[in-house]
């Protein structure tokens, strides 16, 4: 595969397929819902327009991208998987895809450190991240005088988009439903399912204190999960992007990515490569979340089957509403000529 690498910087495909998303311009809306699971990526997608017809793309790296209109606005959904490194390659790889601003939305599960039930649902405002300190002595902890866990500063959510996806959730919630939804808090976001979340194993963790160290020393904490924080994190250090005054042609690579692609594609050209695959002239990129409490840390409830079906079909209206009312300037959105998303009489 390494023998195929014009670049290994940025690489992309001859067809200008980002490497791991398998993506290219065009397939990708600005506004963007981020899910864990394929399922959940279904479940979100069963509410978009019937036309255009959605566009499916699995990639060969695990990701899954289904992108169309909902109510005439374009979106797209796309299921990373688990964990910070993917959360990098979703952020990172559909930024080069998409010209303009970007509004993105992560809809996951998370563990509950607040006495609500199961079911619940959480808008951070902020999150922190928890990391497992390799340069502790797990072994020989007494030798060792550093923290066994690192915790960060927080870092914010878009207070606007925030504010649009809470009001959505209120709006969406069924009438009869016994959840609350629970705004203004901060999150952790975690390195690890298991250590740095302080769960209990056969390894030597020394994680028996890190929940109430947690607590104790972030204000406002409500939530655990592995994914939010990165996705907050890189959308601040974004800030007002200017981008290179020339742009250089994109590094390429011939074969590495296959992606299984369904529906018709957008057309790539020339002046795409030029104009359209960097991110564009002082963009923005926005983020918020909204966290289904699939566990709880203080009664050690766990959701069941019926309650996931039950929370999942209300907050994916939830956050498509909040994408579908977040106000984007036309002249700052990707092109609708030649995407997947465009109304076509041949549609």
């Amino acid at each position: 595969m390494k023998d195929t690498l014009k670049d290994s910087n940025f690489p992309r495909t001859a067809d200008l397929r980002v490497y791991h998303l398998g993506l290219r311009p065009g397939e990708v809306a600005n506004r963007i819902i981020t899910v864990g699971s394929p399922s959940r990526a279904e479940t979100i997608a069963l509410l978009f327009d019937a036309q255009p017809k959605p566009f499916r793309l699995s990639s060969e790296r695990g990701f899954l991208t289904i992108t169309g209109r909902y109510q005439g606005v374009p979106v797209s959904v796309v299921s990373i998987g688990m964990g910070s490194p993917n959360m990098d390659f979703f952020v990172r790889e559909v930024r080069e895809c998409i010209s303009g601003d970007m509004a993105i939305i992560r809809l996951g599960s998370c563990g509950g450190l607040i006495d609500v039930p199961v079911g619940s649902v959480v808008v951070p405002k902020a999150c922190v991240s928890v990391t497992r300190n390799v340069d502790f002595d797990f072994a020989n902890p007494n030798a060792c005088t550093e923290a066994a866990y690192r915790i960060s500063k927080p870092v914010s959510a878009d207070a606007t988009l925030q504010h649009e996806v809470q009001k959505a959730l209120e709006a969406a919630r069924p009438k009869d439903a016994k959840t609350v939804i629970v705004g203004d808090t901060v999150n952790a976001s975690a390195d690890s399912f298991y250590s740095s979340q302080g769960r209990q194993t056969s390894f030597p963790d020394h994680n028996a204190d890190l929940i109430e160290h947690l607590l104790t020393s972030t204000p406002g904490l409500a939530t655990l999960e592995m994914e939010t924080f990165h996705l907050y994190h890189l959308a601040a250090c974004w800030g007002v992007h200017k981008a290179p005054a020339k742009s250089s042609a994109p590094p390429l690579a011939t074969t590495p990515v296959s992606p299984t692609v369904h529906q018709h594609q957008p057309t790539v050209s020339s002046q795409v490569v030029e104009t359209e695959i960097l991110a564009g002239h002082d963009t923005t990129i926005r983020a918020a979340a909204a966290q289904m409490v699939f566990a709880s840390r203080t009664s050690s409830d766990f959701i069941n089957p019926e309650q996931v079906a039950e929370a999942e079909a209300w907050t994916a209206k939830g956050v498509l509403e909040a994408l579908k009312n977040t106000v984007f300037d036309q002249a700052r959105l990707h092109a609708e000529q030649g995407s997947v998303w465009e109304l076509r009489n041949d549609a």
